[in-house]
């Protein structure tokens, strides 16, 4: 893949994920949240499955290794991880929400190294979890009268959701199954969906009679099923074997930005000084813990430009 190319999906992975935040928001004035990313999912699942059966020749799992590997992603990375953040975003602006699942790379960094032995935290490594987690406390702002007045459990629950991808994606790793990225995707989409109507059916206001059919939420699940989760999840999948995992997971600093600026122009939402600041604070804290690999895996695209 040229660089060229590669930059080119990059920036349409980041537009099509941050501008998934906006359509989540549109989407919950009129939808049950559970039930929205339900739906977003089961179409989502159809369109994965399909594209699967005709990419892959190993898109059926196989080995129980294969089937882990569903159950982790469609439980953790699919189920958990969107009920937590539609249920917290109703409450929280498209920037600030893409900014605390921003927070998932450190989150993996502690997994990883509970559940990968290999895996070592250096002293630069703490400082940057402790820069990423003050990040988190700028945006969220956990004060005594926010914590007792709930203010703080939609952030909370935001930060759960990213939470789950980190630790999804570690057991991932470890389970090392030998499914196709095209077939995994599609059998966790599935599972995740199908989990996550059964979460819808044992919450209060969940019932399909609180479902408000109109244009803007329609328009939002075909967008975040064809778009953000099918062919993001393409693209992403692309980028990852071919660029590497430092440089796509960028994309995770890439989408608060454009999560924040087609929020201001859709919906007219503002981010505070705060959380830009622990904005900055969770991409610094990302570097820090993964300087060795950034300056590996960027330190020829840098030294082209003159950048030493």
């Amino acid at each position: 893949m040229s660089k060229r190319r590669a930059v080119a999906l990059f920036v349409l992975l980041a537009l099509v994920w941050g501008t998934a935040f906006v359509a989540i928001k549109a989407g919950l004035r009129t939808l049950p949240p559970v039930l929205f990313a339900a739906v977003r999912y089961d179409v989502a699942a159809l369109v994965m499955l399909c594209y699967a059966a005709a990419s892959s020749d190993y898109w059926l799992p196989r080995t129980r290794a294969d089937r882990l590997t569903l159950l982790v992603e469609g439980t953790l990375i699919i189920a958990l991880y969107n009920a937590f953040l539609f249920v917290g975003q109703q409450d929280l602006t498209s920037g600030v929400g893409a900014i605390l699942v921003g927070v998932s790379p450190l989150l993996s960094t502690g997994f990883a190294r509970v559940f990968l032995p290999s895996e070592r935290l250096t002293a630069v490594g703490v400082v940057g979890l402790v820069v990423g987690f003050l990040g988190v406390a700028l945006v969220a702002r956990p004060s005594p009268a926010a914590l007792l007045g709930g203010a703080a459990i939609p952030s909370g629950l935001v930060v759960l959701a990213a939470a789950a991808v980190a630790l999804g994606s570690v057991l991932v790793q470890r389970l090392d199954g030998d499914i196709s990225s095209e077939g995994m995707v599609a059998w966790s989409t599935a599972l995740g969906a199908a989990l996550l109507h059964a979460i819808s059916l044992g919450l209060p206001g969940e019932s399909l009679s609180a479902v408000e059919v109109t244009v803007t939420g329609l328009l939002a699940v075909v967008y975040l099923a064809v778009f953000a989760s099918a062919l993001g999840y393409v693209i992403y999948f692309d980028l990852l074997a071919r660029v590497g995992a430092i440089e796509i997971n960028l994309v995770t600093y890439a989408v608060p930005v454009v999560a924040s600026i087609s929020g201001w122009l859709v919906l007219d939402e503002r981010l505070g000084g705060l959380d830009i600041a622990g904005f900055c604070c969770i991409f610094a804290g990302f570097i820090l813990l993964k300087r060795r690999a950034v300056r590996a895996e960027l330190g020829p695209l840098l030294a082209r430009f003159g950048f030493r």
